[in-house]
């Protein structure tokens, strides 16, 4: 039984739609034009991911968000200028097979921004369609990969054994959906629970109840919705009173991507911890970086940091992460992530390949498995990706000894069967493979 929420007067129009080729990307007129700016040129946080209202709203998430500050911290650990200027005219093959210059390629394909690094060294760094080095930019997804990396400090710590059920660590699951599956299924998004993502229908449970608790989807209404009015107000809420389990399925069987697997990791790290998600996310990883530019995280409707999609950081930040965790955890001389949670999501067992061939929708996508909230494409190459929807990727290759990462505002969010996220993705994979050693 759904729980009964706050009436409203229409619903919330689509996250994404089915893929387009190149030739048939929707058009619009660029946001934010003048001083105030026009009507027909206004973001809001009802038409934020309208193509192409992501080129502002992604780079600046807090003016349709709320959001909270998780600061820089100590000296910057300076990267250094890109070495190879020749880099972006390194010719790749689009999926058509067409040699390509590597940024005219990432440009065509929406993206915002990318940097190359290989044994932590800068070979290249590229912005487009007038973002740059000091603006912060939406990781949607990504942020589920971040959260998972700092939840293994507290399994280093012996503060969770991944066998138990979160509503071990968080009795108010107890009933939910998430009561009888494992911390494990969880990080491998294989809960079988009856909640299902889904962007493109305005009817779906995703639209009408989960994104306005989320507080990043705009519904009539919602946002003025006070504690009390409904018995769904933030997240929290959301996990313990909507998500029910499928009878259809046990725990373990499939694996469905579920956004809300993350924001119970999420609630986990707070819960363990006795801090909030920013706030350690603040003291245990990003103070450890050397990053050089506060990040910042957008809050459901309660003000709870939002595990599952809400990370804003530069792109060089992002590849610091990202360069830290090809490292095995290590940055700057120091350890920050445990290097046996790093290695564990490379370890793939053959029922987690046989999940991810299993589920329809990435059968044409080149992943090997999903496992501990990142995307594996060859676990024996150390070849991995952080990712989130409209395009954002955080690429790792250990036999390459190379690290990417790129920003984008692609017209449609899905990277399922995408053609200008998989150009993109297949692009990053042949350049790594002409820097293998």
């Amino acid at each position: 039984m759904k729980p009964t929420l706050i009436a409203v007067s229409a619903l919330l129009a689509a996250l994404g739609a089915a893929p387009l080729p190149a030739a048939e990307q929707p058009t619009g007129k660029a946001p934010m034009q003048g001083f105030p700016p026009s009507v027909e040129s206004q973001v809001t946080r009802k038409n934020y991911r309208d193509y192409p209202n992501g080129r502002w709203s992604f780079r600046n998430a807090g003016a349709p968000f709320n959001v909270l500050m998780i600061p820089r911290e100590g000296e910057i650990l300076p990267l250094n200028t890109p070495l190879n200027s020749e880099l972006g005219n390194h010719r790749v093959e689009d999926l058509e097979g067409n040699p390509t210059p590597l940024d005219a390629l990432f440009e065509r394909n929406d993206a915002d921004g990318l940097i190359v690094l290989q044994g932590g060294k800068v070979l290249h760094e590229r912005y487009f369609h007038a973002f740059n080095p000091h603006a912060q930019h939406i990781w949607f997804s990504m942020t589920k990969s971040l959260v998972s990396s700092a939840f293994g400090l507290l399994v280093a710590e012996g503060k969770v054994d991944l066998g138990r059920s979160p509503a071990h660590y968080i009795p108010e699951l107890k009933g939910s959906g998430f009561e009888r599956v494992s911390i494990q299924q969880l990080l491998d998004h294989s809960t079988a629970i009856d909640f299902k993502e889904n962007y493109t229908d305005p009817n779906a449970d995703f639209l009408r109840h989960y994104a306005p608790a989320l507080n990043m989807a705009w519904l009539p209404g919602a946002a003025d919705v006070q504690p009390g009015q409904t018995e769904i107000y933030g997240i929290y809420d959301f996990l313990t009173h909507f998500v029910k389990e499928d009878p259809a399925l046990k725990p373990g069987e499939a694996f469905d991507y579920n956004s809300s697997n993350a924001d119970v990791l999420g609630w986990l790290v707070a819960r363990l911890s006795g801090q909030s998600l920013h706030e350690f996310l603040q003291q245990r990883v990003w103070a450890k970086l050397g990053a050089e530019h506060d990040a910042y995280i957008a809050v459901d409707r309660a003000y709870m940091p939002v595990a599952t999609g809400g990370m804003n950081t530069t792109l060089r930040d992002a590849a610091r992460f990202g360069q830290m965790i090809l490292d095995r955890g290590r940055y700057n001389g120091q350890s920050v992530i445990p290097a046996t949670w790093v290695d564990a999501t490379l370890e793939i067992d053959p029922r987690l390949e046989r999940n991810m061939r299993a589920n329809a929708k990435y059968q044409r996508d080149p992943w090997q498995a999903y496992h501990n909230m990142w995307w594996v494409l060859d676990a024996k190459a150390g070849e991995y990706c952080a990712v989130g929807i409209f395009g954002q990727v955080i690429y790792l290759n250990r036999e390459a000894g190379t690290t990417m990462a790129w920003y984008s505002s692609q017209p449609t969010a899905s990277s399922a069967n995408n053609p200008q996220f998989q150009a993109k993705l297949k692009a990053a994979r042949e350049l790594a493979r002409s820097l293998t050693p």
